[in-house]
């Protein structure tokens, strides 16, 4: 019997895969960044063609290191960047543009054309999400309008949507010989077309937004076996899984349980809480989405806090400002002065995210006075994380009426040790790293892992969950609500740079 999975982790900055056992052990991984693209400020961009040959290297490369054949897996799934958007011809499997980035604000007009028509939540009763430059209908609507043609050829059926997991799927089963174009809750929940009561493309978005139906996907659960790879050299492999990456996170932390929470520490910070079987609606700025949907289960709900700028900041203190030279120094030179020194820096660079939702805020570094030093801005670089991932949570604990006990950790910050116990002081709570980091492609791996007869249930995924380490909090709390004040005093002084 096939006793691997296999997990494509399309990222914002790279791809990797990475070869599973079912005790949820890495056995390989294989990674390749691709070029991120700034046309304009504010502008991001991908190329899906370079996304799609570096997802085919990393995929033999890892067989290659273990000496595996498609033969030996039983199932693989897919995680990704989610609201990335991506238009492709179905003829050719050829983009009709780059692809739109989430972090990219170039639709921040036409989020200030549709806000004047209800408000920024006009949507949110239906799709769990505000009006922002962050999901994929309005960039979808951009490129149907600046493309040209293309709202034709949509119409027709000639050119497909997709977030990357579509692109993926798509290429893998065939791509223009037949390629299925599908995608799961999870992701379809970011497009802000889909409604969160019936997991279907809502008719009244669709036409608010100007999206013909027929470029949309099929909205499939987030395990099941959708199809065998044709393409690359997984041909014959069961694709099993797709989850958005964070709600992957959220799987591969084992958080089944309404009120158990993970964050993760990337290029950007997403928290997410599981609230059950009930889409739990926010008054305090969060997104309500979709956890996860297992075969024919009934949906999991999750509320969800996105900071656009953690991880991104300190690659913004290595390039722009080369003050470390590689992005772990960071904790080494932060660790050179004993606190902020009263510098605080709010990295609005695209706006704030939750629970904010302010797309005209930019960002500020407060409090500097003579006495500042390099070691002050790389501590005001860590806690700027550590500051917006208590502002999301305050509003999560608000919103859901649930007070987390502790908070599980995951990404690629996990590994600075500051980071993590300014984490525990700043929430006063417990911060749990599990041992196996990789949780994001774990996740995607459960998923797939439970489609094709890997794992009974649940339980047996809670089974391969152990902690490495917790951070536990030191901080008193009248210093720490001192500085949290400071905190958001800066963070109102970044409002409405942008007019």
């Amino acid at each position: 019997m096939p006793k691997y999975l296999g997990a494509i982790d399309q990222g914002t900055t790279s791809t990797r895969f990475i070869v599973f056992d079912r005790f949820g052990r890495a056995l390989a991984c294989e990674q390749r960044e691709h070029r991120q693209i700034y046309p304009q400020p504010g502008w991001v961009e991908h190329d899906p063609e370079q996304i799609w040959q570096r997802t085919q290297e990393v995929i033999a490369r890892a067989l290659q290191a273990l000496g595996l054949q498609p033969s030996d897996f039983a199932g693989i799934g897919v995680t990704n960047q989610r609201e990335t958007t991506i238009v492709w011809e179905r003829a050719t499997g050829r983009a009709v543009h780059n692809a739109i980035v989430w972090q990219d604000t170039r639709v921040a007009d036409l989020v200030s054309e549709f806000a004047k028509h209800g408000g920024q939540d006009r949507f949110r009763d239906r799709t769990g999400l505000p009006l922002s430059t962050y999901f994929s209908s309005l960039k979808i609507l951009w490129l149907l309008e600046s493309v040209p043609r293309l709202r034709k050829r949509a119409e027709d059926g000639d050119v497909l949507f997709g977030n990357v997991d579509s692109f993926l799927v798509w290429q893998l089963t065939g791509g223009p010989k037949g390629g299925l174009h599908l995608t799961d809750v999870t992701n379809a929940s970011r497009t802000q077309l889909m409604n969160l009561l019936t997991l279907d493309w809502d008719p009244e978005l669709l036409s608010a937004f100007g999206v013909p139906r027929a470029m949309l996907p099929r909205i499939c659960s987030s395990s099941e076996a959708y199809a065998m790879a044709s393409e690359n050299v997984l041909q014959g492999v069961p694709i099993a899984g797709i989850l958005g990456d964070q709600q992957a996170a959220l799987v591969g932390q084992t958080c089944f349980a309404p009120g158990e929470a993970k964050n993760t520490y990337g290029t950007g910070c997403f928290l997410l809480m599981n609230v059950g079987a009930k889409p739990v609606p926010s008054r305090y700025g969060l997104l309500t989405t979709v956890a996860y949907k297992f075969g024919k289960q009934a949906p999991v709900f999750a509320l969800e806090g996105s900071v656009a700028i953690t991880g991104a900041l300190v690659q913004w203190l290595r390039d722009n400002l080369g003050l470390i030279e590689k992005s772990a120094d960071v904790e080494k030179l932060a660790n050179t002065v004993a606190d902020n020194g009263g510098v605080y820096f709010v990295p609005a660079f695209s706006g704030l995210y939750a629970p904010y939702w302010k797309d005209g805020a930019r960002g500020v570094i407060a409090g500097l006075t003579r006495f500042a030093n390099k070691g002050h801005l790389a501590r005001a670089v860590l806690e700027a994380t550590a500051f917006q991932t208590r502002d999301v949570l305050d509003a999560m604990e608000k919103d859901s009426g649930v007070t987390l006990e502790s908070l599980r950790v995951d990404g690629g910050m996990v590994e600075n040790a500051l980071l993590m116990q300014l984490q525990a002081d700043f929430l006063n709570k417990p911060v749990v790293r599990p041992t196996v980091r990789e949780t994001t492609a774990l996740g995607a791996a459960y998923a797939a892992g439970l489609a094709s007869g890997i794992y009974k249930n649940l339980d047996d995924l809670r089974a391969n969950w152990q902690i490495d380490r917790t951070w536990h909090p030191g901080l008193g709390a009248d210093q720490r609500e001192r500085m949290y004040r400071r905190w958001y005093k800066a963070v109102t002084r970044s409002f409405d740079w942008e007019e």
